[in-house]
């Protein structure tokens, strides 16, 4: 089955989907970009997703390049050519083509680039066992609520984590836990479930939502502040949340045991919602 690519309206050959050098995504990571995933071919809260794509691009004044009707149509086609049961699907908008100059081209068209690639979800064994990671100082932007192309700070984070051998970098900012570098984190104390709240810090990310949702469901009590790295050592529970990692508990940060080293009931009582939800 094929990876599967799209460039502004048109499906290509992979090697054809290529964009000019004067691109501001290119030259200024001057766009947007989401990350859907499906499960069983089917998109999982699309209209959340697109919802977020059109907020982002609203913030930075990007035009829509499609209605919603045309997303949907461009999207679900996309999956079918795929024939991928478990796909990532990846859409980015960009302000467009236009010479190389900081404040925004009087005129320019948005890029659009989609593709669908194969997803491998995690093994059982690693969400049975858990995961590790480290806290890193969170170098973003401060308007981590856009999904931007801007990256390099998650980047940056991320080759930590893979040098220290562990999951995940846990980001810190100001004394307090702001998120992961491809997750949301949530810390459960004393039964209370607790995640830094939506705003300017984090990207308040759709699978968030839902596991936030089926936690009020279970009757969990759910605090949205922020918290320090001490909070997260004393913590009976952490795990992350993100599109392509479902829930996932953690075991350990900075080498340091979280809870009895293992994913935790409640984390384990919400990894099995997700599952139920998503089956």
């Amino acid at each position: 089955m094929p990876d599967i690519a799209f460039l502004n309206g048109r499906f290509v050959a992979w090697a054809e989907a290529t964009v000019s050098i004067d691109d501001r995504g290119f030259q200024f990571g001057d766009g947007v970009y989401e990350v859907i995933r499906t499960y069983r071919s089917k998109p999982f809260e699309l209209e959340a997703h697109l919802d977020r794509l059109e907020r982002s691009a609203k913030e930075l004044s990007i035009p829509q390049p499609y209605a919603r009707p045309q997303w949907r149509e461009w999207i679900e086609r996309a999956i079918e050519l795929s024939g991928y049961r478990d796909a990532k699907v990846y859409i980015q908008i960009t302000r467009g083509v236009a010479p190389r100059d900081h404040a925004f081209p009087l005129q320019s068209s948005p890029t659009v680039v989609m593709t669908i690639r194969e997803l491998h979800p995690l093994s059982a064994e690693l969400r049975r066992t858990g995961v590790t990671a480290c806290t890193v100082p969170d170098l973003r932007w401060g308007r981590c609520d856009i999904k931007s192309l801007n990256l390099l700070g998650n980047v940056l984070a991320r080759e930590e984590a893979r040098r220290a051998g562990v999951f995940e970098a846990i980001l810190v900012k100001d004394g307090v836990v702001t998120e992961g570098s491809i997750s949301n984190v949530m810390a459960i104390r004393s039964g209370v479930l607790v995640t830094a709240p939506e705003g300017p810090r984090i990207l308040s990310g759709v699978t968030r939502t839902v596991v936030l949702a089926l936690a009020a469901k279970e009757g969990i009590v759910v605090e949205e502040r922020f918290f320090p790295v001490e909070f997260l050592y004393e913590a009976d529970e952490v795990f992350l949340t993100g599109t392509t990692i479902e829930v996932l508990g953690v075991t350990h940060i900075d080498g340091r045991t979280i809870g009895a080293a293992r994913p935790g009931p409640i984390t384990q009582t919400l990894a099995a919602r997700w599952e139920a939800l998503t089956s």
